[in-house]
C-alpha cells in the first residue's frame, strides 16, 4: 500500500483496464505493433503479474522454451523420466502446451489463477517404456488453447515445468502461444543448439528475458564432442555480452535416444540439479518470484511508455486533421459573412425585385415621399394586389440559400481532400464517401435556417416597436416591408458592386435605411441592423458545424480511449508500488 492508501493489486488493475481499453485505429508507424503490444500486456497482467503479485509464495513456474527442432520436449521427457510430450520429425510437434507438477502443487495449477485464457485437461503420464506417439492418454497434439495438467512424484514440490511450442513455429498460433507462456513463467530454461544457438530469434527471446530480470537457464543440445568446449565458451560469451552471465549453461552432447525416444537421465541431471536446488531453497524462490515480477512489472512500464507515444501520435494526427476540417468550414463561413457584406446578395434578381419595391429609377430625388407611396402600395397588398415585397423576401431567401449551400459543398470538398491526403485518413474515410460533399439534407436545413432567421428579424421589428406613434407606422406599411427593408440595410455594404449596381444598390439601401430611420431613429436602426446580422452569423455558424461534426464524430473513434498521460501515470505509480512491496 502506498502513501495514498492504493495497494499494487489496485495500481495494477488501473494499468490493466488502461491498456485493455487502448486504441490505436490509424495506420500509423509502430500503431499495429503497439496494438498488438497492449493486448499482450494485458494477457502477461491476467497471466501472470497478477497472479504472482498475489501469492508470491506460489510455486515457481519453469518454462522450456526455444527453437523448432531444438529438442524441448525430448529434454522434458527425461527431466520426468517418461514420455510425457510428443518429439518427432514431423514440425512443429509442441502445439497443445503440458505442464508437469507435483502432486502437492495440483491446487495451485488446476485453477484458473494463472493462464486463465487457457481451458485445463488432465492428462495421463505414459509408462516409461512406452512410445510417445501410442500412449494411451497422452495429449492431442492437434488441439491449441488448452492446458494439459500431469502429476508426476518425480517433479519436485513448489517448481512446475511447462512444454512451450516452437517460437519460431510456421504456425502463427503456435508462436503467439509461446510467447504468451513465456511471459508468464517465473524462469525460462532455454534450450537450443550447437547448430543454432546464434540464431537471431532465440537471442531476441533472451534478450527480453535479460530486460525483465527473468532467471534462466540455457541448455545446448547435441553438441559434437569436439566441439564441446569451443561452441560452450562462445555461448557463455554472447550471454555475458546479452547481461546474461549469471545465467548457467548445460550441456548435452549429440547422442541416440533408446526405444522409446528417450535421453539417459544422466544427460539431464545437471539440469534436474538445478531445479532441485531452487525448489529446495525457499529464500531463492521468493528471491527469483520477486526479481522476475519487478522485471515483469518495469518492463511493463516501458512498454506502456511506447503504447502512450503511439496514442499520443494517433491524437495528434486527430488534432491536425480537425484543425484543417475546421478550417475549411471557417472559410465557408467567412466567404458566407463576405457575401453579406459586400452587397453580393443585392444583385441581379434581388436587386430587381427591391427596385420594383422602392419604386421607379427617379426614386432616389423622392426620398421623402416613399413612405407614402410605400403605405399606398401596403394598402393595395391587403387589397389582394400581389406584392413586390414578398418576392424580395423571397428571392433574397434565394440568394442566401443559394451561397450557404454552394461553400458547405466546397467546406465538405476541402475537409475530403484533407482526409484523403495521407494512408491514415483514407483508412479513417473508407466507406464515407458521402463526407465528400455536404451532407443530403443539408438543403432543407439551410431553408429552414434561413427562414428562421427571417422570422427572428421580424421578431427583432416586433419586440423594438415601444411606442404607439411607431407601431402605427409599421402597421401601416406592414410588417413584412419593415422586415425586408431591415434585411437590405443588413446585406447592402456595397464593396462588391461597381458602376450601375454599385448606384442602384447603395441607393437602396439608403432608401431602407432612411425608411427605418423614420420609423425607429438612426441609432435604433444601427443596433437592430448589427443584431440581426449577428443573429445571421451564430445561425450560419451552428449550421456549418453541424456539417463539420460529421468529421469530428469520424474522429471520435480515434480519441476514444485512455489518456497518454494517465498511461504513464498509472504505469509509474504501479512500479513505484511494486518496488515499494519489494523493500
Amino acid at each position: 500500500m502506498d502513501a495514498t492508501g492504493t495497494t499494487a493489486l489496485e495500481r495494477l488493475d488501473a494499468v490493466r483496464a488502461d491498456l485493455d481499453g487502448v486504441r490505436l485505429p490509424l495506420p500509423l508507424d509502430g500503431a499495429l505493433e503497439s496494438q498488438q503490444s497492449a493486448a499482450a500486456a494485458v494477457r502477461q497482467i491476467d497471466d501472470y503479474v497478477r497472479p504472482r503479485l498475489t501469492d508470491l509464495d506460489a510455486p515457481l513456474l519453469a518454462v522450456v522454451g526455444g527453437s523448432t527442432g531444438a529438442g524441448k520436449s525430448t529434454i522434458v521427457n527425461a527431466l520426468v523420466g517418461s514420455p510425457v510430450t510428443r518429439a518427432g520429425v514431423i514440425r512443429p510437434t509442441t502445439r497443445q502446451p503440458i505442464l508437469v507438477h507435483a502432486p502437492a502443487d495440483a491446487g495451485w495449477f488446476a485453477s484458473d489463477r494463472i493462464l486463465p485464457s487457457l481451458a485445463r485437461v488432465r492428462g495421463r503420464l505414459s509408462a516409461p517404456d512406452e512410445r510417445a506417439d501410442t500412449a494411451g492418454d497422452a495429449p492431442d497434439a492437434s488441439r491449441i488453447g488448452e492446458l494439459v495438467l500431469l502429476s508426476d512424484g518425480r517433479i519436485p514440490d513448489s517448481v512446475a515445468l511447462l512444454d512451450a511450442p516452437d517460437i519460431d513455429s510456421v504456425a502463427d498460433e503456435n508462436r503467439a502461444l509461446a510467447n504468451q507462456l513465456l511471459a508468464a513463467a517465473d524462469l525460462w530454461l532455454f534450450v537450443t543448439t550447437a547448430g543454432r544457438y546464434a540464431d537471431a530469434v532465440p537471442w531476441r527471446l533472451l534478450d527480453d528475458a535479460a530486460a525483465r530480470a527473468i532467471t534462466v537457464g540455457v541448455v545446448l543440445n547435441r553438441v559434437p564432442a569436439a566441439a564441446a568446449d569451443e561452441v560452450t565458451e562462445d555461448l557463455r560469451r554472447m550471454l555475458a555480452s546479452r547481461d546474461l552471465a549469471a545465467a548457467p549453461v548445460f550441456t548435452i552432447a549429440e547422442q541416440p535416444l533408446d526405444a522409446a525416444g528417450m535421453l539417459p537421465s544422466a544427460a539431464v541431471a545437471g539440469i534436474r540439479g538445478w531445479f532441485e536446488s531452487i525448489a529446495g531453497d525457499r529464500a531463492e524462490r521468493a528471491r527469483i518470484a520477486a526479481a522476475t515480477l519487478l522485471g515483469a512489472v518495469v518492463d511493463l512500464g516501458a512498454r506502456v511508455e511506447r503504447i502512450a507515444a503511439a496514442r499520443q501520435a494517433q491524437l495528434d494526427w486527430a488534432d491536425d486533421a480537425e484543425r484543417a476540417i475546421r478550417e475549411e468550414f471557417r472559410s465557408a463561413d467567412a466567404a458566407i459573412d463576405a457575401a453579406t457584406q459586400d452587397g453580393a446578395l443585392l444583385r441581379g434578381e434581388v436587386l430587381a425585385r427591391w427596385q420594383d419595391f422602392v419604386g421607379t429609377s427617379d426614386v432616389f430625388r423622392q426620398v421623402e415621399s416613399w413612405f407614402s407611396r410605400t403605405r399606398d402600395a401596403v394598402t393595395s397588398w391587403l387589397r389582394g394586389i400581389p406584392q413586390p415585397v414578398v418576392d424580395v423576401e423571397t428571392t433574397i431567401e434565394h440568394g442566401l440559400h443559394a451561397v450557404v449551400v454552394d461553400q458547405a459543398g466546397r467546406a465538405s470538398a476541402g475537409a475530403w481532400r484533407e482526409l484523403q491526403r495521407s494512408r491514415a485518413g483514407r483508412a479513417l474515410a473508407e466507406g464515407h464517401a458521402e463526407l465528400s460533399a455536404a451532407s443530403v439534407g443539408f438543403p432543407a436545413r439551410a431553408s429552414g435556417m434561413i427562414r428562421d432567421w427571417q422570422g427572428s428579424v421580424m421578431q427583432l421589428i416586433s419586440d423594438n416597436v415601444g411606442s404607439k406613434r411607431t407601431r402605427a407606422r409599421v402597421l401601416s406599411l406592414g410588417l413584412n416591408a419593415v422586415t425586408v427593408a431591415l434585411m437590405v440595410v443588413v446585406f447592402a455594404s456595397t464593396g462588391g458592386l461597381t458602376g450601375g449596381e454599385l448606384v442602384i444598390a447603395g441607393g437602396s439601401a439608403v432608401i431602407g435605411q432612411k425608411l427605418l430611420e423614420t420609423i425607429f431613429g438612426e441609432d435604433a436602426v444601427r443596433r437592430l441592423a448589427k443584431l440581426a446580422r449577428d443573429d445571421l452569423g451564430r445561425r450560419v455558424d451552428a449550421l456549418l458545424q453541424s456539417e463539420a461534426d460529421r468529421y469530428t464524430e469520424l474522429l471520435a473513434g480515434v480519441r476514444g480511449g485512455p489518456d497518454p498521460e494517465r498511461l504513464r501515470g498509472d504505469a509509474a505509480a504501479l512500479v513505484a508500488a511494486v518496488e515499494s512491496q519489494r523493500s
